[in-house]
């Protein structure tokens, strides 16, 4: 079990379910890192006393520290405070739950500096996975995934031998909240539609690409640069009821599934802890009650989003960067009512075919990917 754990990302859904999961296994708590909420950020810096606190800007840095003048945590901010937070001596493990391309320098510095990293910011490999985990190996530095998805099939590879057995990996999909509509009923759903997951809860941004599917796409991209696979080995299936998380299927024929009741707190847990288990404040899975399991294929035609992960993820280079640059971009202006549920797909595919394509990117050259793609997004929007 880690000894010390720095946050990135405790205001929001996933750390603080993180902080719930260091109140059970009782861990200190190096340092914490959020967006612009300083009153709730405020509240942990209380109860969990950090050397470090990092805010988002300068201003809500400044409200942090009128907060919290009486402790000794030192309040810092922006890129430079939040790669402060991923590298803190103290710390062995980094919990990175930032949203977005904002996590990939910081999730680089702690592979760097050795420390264990317990991974919930997906853009990180979907933009930058092979160059990531060619450092973790360089660093020799444990990821361990905390997306209930790649957990699930981190569980189920435990012990394995060899890659050369894994026929192939299948992530589950809930589906979202638009589940069996097709592209007419889906043209006149609303924002408030899209924000009502039916299995978790989470945060906008992701909950929105839940309901498009990207999500899943993301996960796809994910889970081939985690496990080192070709896209083709990669499958999703939709399985509503978000009971088992994902499953591996062997050579063989074997089928290995992880189960659980749908709460984030299993996999952060595991990611602190692995290699071993502890008890977890999580009701257990009752399989008498849970209710029957199902299984459908996903609607490319109705969800387009999953099918250009998957083409982005074939290509590789930057197409990845790009897709999920546009992504977070439309996604923004989407849920700002600025643009239409399908336009999302629309603009990502169109700064796919519009940003320059770049096989094997530097660091660089996927941030600036990545920003030509927000700037494409917004530059199509206007017309």
């Amino acid at each position: 079990m880690v000894q010390c754990v720095s946050i990135l990302g405790s205001t929001g859904s996933i750390g603080r379910q993180t902080l719930d999961i260091i109140d059970n296994l009782k861990i200190p708590v190096a340092a914490l890192t959020a967006g612009n909420n300083a009153e709730r950020m405020a509240q942990q810096c209380r109860k969990y006393r950090p050397q470090l606190a990092v805010m988002a800007s300068q201003e809500a840095a400044k409200q942090l520290q009128a907060a919290i003048s009486d402790l000794p945590t030192r309040v810092s901010f922006g890129e430079e405070g939040l790669i402060e937070a991923a590298t803190i001596e103290n710390a062995d493990c980094v919990i990175t739950a930032v949203v977005g391309m904002v996590g990939l320098k910081p999730t680089l510095a702690a592979i760097r500096a050795g420390k264990r990293i317990g991974l919930a910011n997906k853009e990180t490999l979907v933009c930058a996975g092979e160059l990531v985990m060619a450092e973790a190996k360089k660093y020799n530095t444990e990821i361990i995934p905390v997306d209930s998805e790649h957990s699930a099939i981190f569980q189920c590879l435990m012990g394995n031998r060899s890659k050369e057995e894994i026929k192939r990996i299948i992530l589950t999909c809930s589906g979202g909240p638009f589940f069996g509509m097709d592209k007419e009923q889906l043209k006149t759903v609303t924002k408030a539609d899209a924000l009502r997951h039916p299995n978790w809860k989470m945060g906008p941004k992701i909950t929105i690409d839940c309901a498009t599917l990207m999500n899943k796409g993301l996960e796809v991209i994910e889970a081939m640069r985690l496990y080192d696979l070709p896209v083709e080995q990669v499958d999703v299936v939709i399985h509503r009821q978000s009971i088992v998380h994902s499953m591996v299927e062997f050579t063989d024929g074997a089928v290995m599934a992880q189960l659980g009741a749908p709460d984030m707190r299993l996999p952060i847990q595991l990611a602190m802890t692995y290699p071993n288990r502890a008890n977890c404040p999580v009701d257990a899975l009752d399989l008498l009650t849970c209710g029957s399991l199902t299984f459908a294929a996903p609607d490319m035609d109705a969800f387009p989003c999953l099918a250009l992960a998957r083409r982005c993820a074939k290509l590789g280079g930057t197409a990845c960067p790009v897709m999920n640059g546009a992504n977070e971009e439309a996604v923004a202006m989407y849920l700002q009512d600025e643009i239409g549920f399908y336009d999302i797909y629309d603009l990502v595919a169109k700064a796919v075919d519009a940003v320059p394509f770049i096989k094997n990117p530097t660091l660089e050259q996927i941030l600036e990917a990545d920003s030509l793609a927000r700037q494409a997004v917004r530059r199509m929007a206007k017309y």
